[in-house]
Formats: structure tokens, C-alpha cells, sequence
């Protein structure tokens, strides 16, 4: 049996349809189909359904902090233009000229300085997305009906989420969760001290799923188990050692009035925990010694174990005392999916006199490869004829339990609401 969906004759259900099926079959507890990790309508639902609908992870306050500063990424079929105005508000603009479609940026990252200047014919644009001047047009056109299509633009303790929905969900329940978490690290005036980006070939599921468990961590990374826990903490797993210090280390930080708990969604979209790092390390390096000789602006020491954040579909995070570490998730095509990491450090911290790169960032940059063979390695398999769905762990794979619960919920009712979509 093919993992792809049958192209659909005119009497045949729709490819919407098809995919909700797929989704109505799926047993609970097990991987998905193998169509839902490859077919081009599957993730065309994604896209129309999760990505284009959700708040998407686009980058830093502290990397837009300057008038002009901007960043670029593709949510999706949109490609997306996050810039501080003149003003200092934040914008999300779609990244294209209302002229003839150029793209107007192509960087990852850059000032734009006062304006925006399409690179193609010269139109140019204020910061806000207003027309300003456009050269050798005809004196009738009106600027107010060409100035650049909007999107959402959101901060949440220091990170900047997008969303192109034309009505986007309330980011409120997850401000009121994770904001008091992230606080004391005041990343918005913090320092991206570096920043990577890769190209996984595997599906954002894939990439997701493998994120979320730690299953597989014994011998796929050495590197980072020597100060990450492999137990699944946020469920209750995990020797009795590990569970009294992560509970040990929750009731010391809350005392001293940094929130600790773990704390998760109804529907599981988004969680923010504290939890300890292996045999008293206080970093994730690999000698468990802070990385950085500073720490954020109002945590009392460096022994606060690992603050952990996850956001579906595109984020997950780790803050220490002595940096923070986020990673953005974009899907590129069925079968490929860009990965964004980002280091921060402390405000006034300087490469080379508070901190090591390398040493930073080598837990990471390692662990990051590792997990790109591992995704690559499954989508190949679930390409397969032969793949069928296999169980999940309810110990160890928890996480991608809930992680895929939640997707099959929400692009199932999604699709279940507009029944008449190609």
C-alpha cells in the first residue's frame, strides 16, 4: 500500500476529506499514518489549517531593538517581515512589493535604516508598510491603496510571535502562564550571541516528535546527557534522585519567588517548567560549569536548574542562569523543515571576556546534528510502503503523545468545520 494519497477523481472525496479520514483512523497511543509525515496534500492542510492559523515563534526583541532592525522568515506560503518602526512599535509585514511581488528583504536579518526599499524598481516604504514614494508612476496613484499587507505581531516575555490569520487565537492564556516564567531573564535586553540555522529532510512532525522525548537521548547524545536529564521529569518519571532534586530545586526557586511549576495547557499546546539538571551542573555544557561568566539581570544565583517552554507548532526553549537557548521550527515542504537555534546571554556580556563561543554553543550545535540524522533517518522510513504506525511509550514518549493529540485535534476540527475546502 503506497503511504501517499491516491490522486482523487472528481467523484472521489476531496483531498481535505481524504486527510481528515486519515486522521479518524489514526489509533490513539501510535505514530501517525505514513501520509501524514510525507503526502503534499496532507501538508497543505497543515499549512491552511495549523501554520497559517496558529502564533508562530519569529525571533528576539533584543535582535529588533534598534529603529529599522529587522528579520525575515516564511511562515508557511507567507513569507514575512518582522521591523521595528520609527515609533518602536513591532511589525509583522508581508515581505512583498505591492509593485510586481518582489521580495523586498532576503536576509535572515538586517537594518533597513529609515525605509524600506524594494530592491526590483525602487518602490519605497515607511517603516509602518505606508507607500512613501513610488518613481515614474502615474500621478493618480494613491499611495494609501499600495502601502504593504499587515500581520500579527505579538511580544511574550521577550520573544516575537507572528501570525497571518486574519483573526488570529487569543495569546493571553499563554501570556498569563509563561510570562512569569520568563521575567526574570528580561530577555528582551538580552544578547543574541549567536545564532544557527539548518535544514532538516524530514517532515515538522518528525522534527517536533523527536524533540519531544528523550528515548532516544542514551546513545544518540552523549553530549547533552551529561547535564540533561533522559527522564520523562514532566511526567513523573525518572529515578527517585532526580524527581527529589527537580522537586528540591521547584521549592527552592519559588521561595525565592522565581515561579518553578510545571504548568501546561488544557488542550497541551503550550507547557513552562523548572527543572534540575544531572549531578548539581548548572548548565548545559560539558562540564556542567556555566557557560558565562554573567548572569540575567535579577536571578539570585546560577544554580536554577532548566526552565523549559514549549509552544506548538514552532517552538521549544531552555533558559539557565547563565544563557537561553530557543529553537524555531518552520516548514519548508512536505519533507523538509527549517530549524533556527539561538543563543543568548546576559545584557553586557562579551565573546571572548564573559564567555567561549564554542563553549556556548557546543552542546547544542552537537546535539542539533545528531537529531538531523535521526529525522532524516525516520523519514525515510515512514516513506516506506511498508511503514505502519507503531505505540508509543506512555513513560518515555508522553510528550509526543500530547504533542500529537493536540495536532490531530486541532487540524481534525479544523477540516471538520470547512467540510467543503479542496
Amino acid at each position: 500500500m503506497s503511504p501517499f494519497l491516491p490522486p482523487a477523481r472528481a467523484s472521489e472525496r476531496t483531498p481535505s476529506a481524504q486527510v481528515a479520514a486519515l486522521l479518524a483512523g489514526r489509533r490513539p497511543g501510535h505514530s501517525l499514518p505514513g501520509a501524514m509525515y510525507s503526502d503534499p496534500a496532507v501538508h497543505a492542510q497543515d499549512l491552511a489549517h495549523v501554520w497559517h492559523r496558529e502564533w508562530v515563534f519569529a525571533g528576539h526583541e533584543c535582535e529588533l531593538a534598534e529603529t529599522g532592525a529587522y528579520l525575515t522568515l516564511t511562515v508557511g506560503d507567507y513569507p514575512i517581515l518582522v521591523v521595528r518602526g520609527t515609533d518602536g512599535r513591532l511589525r509583522a509585514l508581508h515581505n512583498v512589493c505591492r509593485h510586481r511581488g518582489s521580495m523586498l528583504c532576503e536576509a535572515p536579518a538586517g537594518n533597513t535604516r529609515r525605509k524600506i526599499v524594494c530592491p526590483y524598481h525602487q518602490w519605497v516604504y515607511e517603516l509602518d508598510g505606508t507607500l512613501f514614494r513610488a518613481r515614474a508612476m502615474p500621478e493618480d496613484l494613491d499611495p494609501a491603496d499600495h502601502g504593504l499587507a499587515a500581520a500579527h505581531c505579538a511580544t511574550l516575555g521577550g520573544l516575537v510571535y507572528v501570525c497571518v490569520a486574519e483573526d488570529p487565537p487569543s495569546l493571553e492564556p499563554m501570556r498569563a502562564m509563561v510570562e512569569p516564567y520568563l521575567a526574570p531573564y528580561d530577555l528582551s535586553h538580552a544578547v543574541v550571541a549567536h545564532s544557527s540555522t539548518i535544514v532538516e529532510r524530514g517532515n515538522w512532525k518528525l522534527v517536533m516528535e523527536n524533540n519531544r522525548e528523550c528515548y532516544h537521548c542514551r546513545l544518540s547524545h552523549p553530549e547533552l546527557c551529561r547535564t540533561f536529564p533522559e527522564a520523562p521529569l514532566h511526567s513523573g518519571g525518572g529515578s527517585a534522585e532526580e524527581v527529589r532534586a527537580t522537586a528540591d530545586l521547584v521549592e527552592r526557586c519559588e521561595a525565592a519567588g522565581l515561579p518553578s511549576r510545571f504548568a501546561i495547557a488544557a488542550d497541551h499546546q503550550f507547557r513552562v517548567m523548572r527543572m534540575a539538571l544531572l549531578d548539581g551542573a548548572r548548565s548545559m555544557t560539558l562540564d556542567g560549569t556555566p557557560a558565562v561568566t554573567r548572569r540575567f539581570a535579577v536571578l539570585p544565583d546560577d544554580d536554577l536548574g532548566d526552565v523549559l517552554l514549549y509552544h506548538y507548532p514552532s517552538t521549544w526553549c531552555h533558559l539557565m542562569g547563565d544563557h537561553a537557548v530557543t529553537f524555531r521550527m518552520l516548514p519548508l515542504s512536505p519533507t523538509t523543515t527549517e530549524l533556527r537555534t539561538t543563543w543568548l546571554v546576559p545584557a553586557g556580556a562579551v565573546d571572548g571576556v564573559d564567555y567561549d563561543l564554542s563553549r556556548l554553543t557546543e552542546v547544542w550545535l552537537t546535539t542539533n546534528a545528531q537529531d538531523t540524522a535521526l529525522v532524516e533517518r525516520t523519514q525515510r522510513g515512514v516513506s516506506s510502503p511498508v511503514y505502519r504506525p507503531g505505540p508509543y511509550s506512555p513513560v518515555e514518549e508522553e510528550g509526543v503523545i500530547q504533542f500529537i493529540d493536540w495536532y490531530a485535534r486541532v487540524l481534525g476540527g479544523r477540516l471538520a468545520s470547512t467540510p467543503g475546502e479542496p
